[in-house]
């Protein structure tokens, strides 16, 4: 029997997702996708592009899919139907944290006591990442606010946006990413390469210089934040091509931002779209290709014939 909430949840294939509605749920939340983001980064061999970090989007919620642990692996998944996070191993033991409104230092230390329960020994980082004035994660009694509707909504864009993120990536033969969740960044992600090594970006830190070793088109989805509540997918290229922020795209309503040297297309305007998954395809499709001939990509030999 389903749940009143999932029922709620699925009546609109494409529901709002207005931040301000949100807001202390996305942050709370992205901090708690942080915590096992790193456990994940702790324990996981490393992957070209820092791939090892990324989760993925479930039936249910999100993902580390298989951590290796000794001789074993474990599994951390988040549960946006029944609104629980389990830790389980591959030798049948478990333990379950319930999602509801608590502090992030509360979720912490339930969370590395449940690791310990289950003899899985990681020491991760409480500082989160990419956030600004950020508060470690053991200390942080801010934010403490967990709205199910909301995480289930967000959750269920996430499933439509990677169902059709996963279309657009099968276009291409040559080397791609997976579809993955940054929890960093906290937004999904596909990143095609040309195959060539790009020029090195002076001044960049180590994360960066290995995310961006070589010619990448990426293109994401991105809920908000306080700075830019608007929830927008987007498309760059780096390094960007001359005069790639005047190249025709579509749809008409997304653009480019010469600032940011990035494509947008906002979400809202995606959803109102008389086909909304043909819109955003033609979102990806339209801003590669204008990116992949500027800067001479081999396209013959990088994508699907038919």
């Amino acid at each position: 029997m389903q749940s009143k909430t999932s029922v709620s949840m699925v009546k609109e294939k494409w529901p709002a997702l207005p931040f301000e509605a949100w807001k202390e749920t996305c942050e709370t939340l992205h901090l708690w996708t942080q915590m096992v983001g790193k456990v994940r980064l702790a324990l996981s061999p490393y992957c070209n592009h820092w791939w090892q970090v990324a989760l993925y989007v479930s039936a249910r919620g999100l993902t580390t899919s298989t951590i290796p642990y000794g001789h074993g692996c474990f599994e951390i998944s988040f549960d946006f139907i029944d609104h629980k996070l389990l830790i389980a191993t591959d030798d049948g033991r478990s333990r379950t944290l319930s999602l509801y409104s608590r502090s992030v230092a509360n979720f912490y230390h339930e969370f590395m006591a449940s690791l310990r329960a289950l003899n899985i020994q990681v020491t991760i980082d409480p500082r989160p990442c990419e956030i600004e004035h950020a508060i470690p994660f053991d200390q942080d009694l801010n934010h403490d606010t967990y709205d199910p509707l909301y995480a289930q909504r967000f959750w269920h864009i996430l499933q439509q946006v990677d169902r059709v993120m996963k279309e657009f990536r099968g276009r291409f033969i040559g080397k791609c990413s997976p579809v993955h969740f940054f929890w960093g960044s906290f937004d999904l992600a596909v990143t095609r390469f040309s195959g060539r090594r790009a020029p090195e970006r002076e001044g960049a830190d180590r994360i960066t210089r290995e995310a961006y070793s070589h010619e990448v088109i990426s293109c994401g989805f991105w809920p908000g934040s306080t700075a830019s509540p608007r929830a927008a997918f987007y498309v760059y290229a780096a390094p960007e091509p001359p005069n790639l922020g005047s190249a025709p795209i579509k749809p008409d309503k997304a653009f480019h931002n010469d600032d940011l040297a990035e494509f947008f297309y906002l979400y809202d305007d995606m959803r109102r779209a008389p086909d909304p998954e043909q819109a955003l395809l033609d979102f990806f499709q339209s801003t590669y290709e204008a990116a992949a001939n500027l800067a001479n990509w081999n396209r013959a030999a990088l994508e699907r014939s038919s």
